[in-house]
């Protein structure tokens, strides 16, 4: 139909996030904005740039000084990939691999990837499961160059979250995000895998047979770019804005001080998305990215899928058990007992005014105290002395 095909041309033509395209799309709509686009581009001469302006500007509204400016460099901009450009030749590679477009009119569109705005992608190419309208999904990103603790973290997170009936989004990279793919799938969940290339191009290679079996048990990989595209620098950083816009939540398992996890956690941030990061050894450099977001107040500290799914789910919902300490002496005491079962001896028995002495307290006080001390079994009567007992609760450590 025309939308997917206008949509399937625009991902061809404008770089991942580009809002100046976001925002003609979004005025005109995807097949208006393409033909537009050829006509300003048809004809190099600048007056017919401004003709092509002026039409926007009737259709659109008023344009000022600036997006004038703005919509004609991305003319420029644009025009190169404008030649041979045939979106129909990429949705038969995309059948072939067995793959769909879905995009904002689509059933299956992940609507929370409209709060990126004008910056959201045109349309996304899919292979595998093709509804990506999750209603509950974390995000889990972090270090290529993991250590095995953050692999073990990231893999138990993913199993938990899975159990929990949450989905696992991440980028297929080596490291942490392997480590989170491969733990949902054991776990016999559903992962997401958001690339930076096409998707008939698996990056990295060595996790290729990774990504098929994510297809293969009910998963997806993404991309927002067409089959052949190759992946880069800029696209991995605007591909992690996806990562954290589809999620509800993203936690950074593993990450150095300057890592890509960390700019993923960043595009969270600025979506109002809860971040946590899992803590390591202070003395790990591998972990020094994710201290950095806890001192920074930018993350939340999170040690298990129970503590992730809190951070995820509906408030109120998915509440972490409350964790407890082993059970001490001195729990439910007031002041003056946990005084006096500080002074009670073990070996010998003590008077109460010897214990009043070593307590600070009068001797009322200690005769008061001792009594509760007896029927919560740590305090017995030897003669006319008292001592703590041994069999009583366990001794705070």
């Amino acid at each position: 139909d025309a939308q997917t095909l206008a949509r399937a041309a625009w991902s061809r033509i404008a770089e991942p996030g580009d809002v100046l395209a976001g925002a003609l799309v979004a005025a005109l709509g995807a097949p208006d904005a393409l033909e537009w686009v050829r006509g300003a581009a048809r004809d190099p001469a600048a007056d017919r740039v401004i003709r092509a302006l002026d039409v926007l500007g009737e259709r659109a509204g008023p344009l000022d000084g600036e997006s004038r400016r703005r919509l004609a460099a991305g003319v420029d901009r644009w025009a190169p990939r404008l030649e041979n450009l045939d979106p129909r030749r990429e949705l038969r590679v995309l059948r072939r691999l067995g793959g769909v477009v879905v995009h904002p009119g689509s059933a299956a569109w992940p609507r929370a990837l409209d709060d990126l705005g004008l910056a959201a992608p045109v349309c996304l190419w899919v292979r595998g499961a093709s509804d990506l309208d999750l209603d509950r999904a974390v995000s889990l990103v972090g270090a290529r160059a993991a250590t095995g603790y953050g692999e073990h973290v990231a893999a138990d997170l993913a199993a938990g979250l899975a159990e929990r009936r949450f989905a696992v989004v991440s980028g297929g990279a080596y490291g942490i995000d392997a480590a989170a793919h491969r733990g949902t799938l054991a776990a016999g969940g559903r992962t997401v895998v958001f690339l930076a290339g096409g998707i008939d191009r698996p990056y990295p290679a060595g996790n290729a047979a990774l990504l098929a079996r994510v297809v293969e048990c009910g998963g997806s990989v993404v991309s927002e770019v067409p089959p052949g595209c190759v992946p880069s620098k800029s696209r991995f950083l605007q591909r992690n804005r996806l990562i954290a816009a589809a999620g509800r939540a993203t936690v950074v398992v593993e990450a150095a001080w300057r890592s890509g996890a960390l700019n993923t956690a960043g595009h969270a941030a600025a979506l109002l998305r809860p971040v946590g990061a899992v803590p390591g050894p202070v003395t790990s450099m591998a972990s020094a990215g994710c201290h950095r977001l806890l001192r920074d107040g930018a993350a939340v500290c999170v040690t298990d899928a129970a503590e992730v799914a809190e951070l995820a789910g509906a408030a109120g919902t998915d509440l972490a058990p409350e964790r407890a300490g082993a059970p001490a002496d001195v729990d439910g005491l007031d002041a003056d007992a946990c005084r006096v079962l500080d002074a009670l001896p073990v070996v010998r028995a003590a008077a109460p005014d010897s214990l009043a002495r070593a307590a600070g307290l009068s001797v009322a006080q200690v005769l008061a105290a001792l009594g509760p001390l007896e029927l919560d079994g740590l305090a017995e009567r030897d003669g006319a002395g008292w001592r703590r007992r041994r069999s009583g609760r366990p001794v705070a450590g």
